[in-house]
């Protein structure tokens, strides 16, 4: 049986009943994919660890739903 060094590995982001997308596990970090539009502008953006890509997804949610909100209340 052949053993590897390196395993890859990929999370699902989850955010507020929406499936962000997944980030896979790289040499140094993890790259971010899409699953809903919403999230598309982090679409392959590297970032140092999985927690620091789910912080993004939530920043960019929460900006949207204000942005939102915003134009409603206009």
């Amino acid at each position: 049986m052949q053993r590897y060094k390196y395993m890859p590995h990929a999370y699902i982001i989850e955010i507020a009943n929406h499936t962000a997308g997944i980030v896979v596990a790289e040499e140094r970090g993890f790259r971010f994919f899409s699953s809903e539009s919403a999230f598309d502008a982090l679409e392959g953006t590297h970032f140092g660890s999985a927690r620091a890509a789910e912080r993004a997804a939530r920043a960019l949610l929460d900006t949207r739903r204000t942005s939102h909100t915003h134009l409603w209340a206009a």
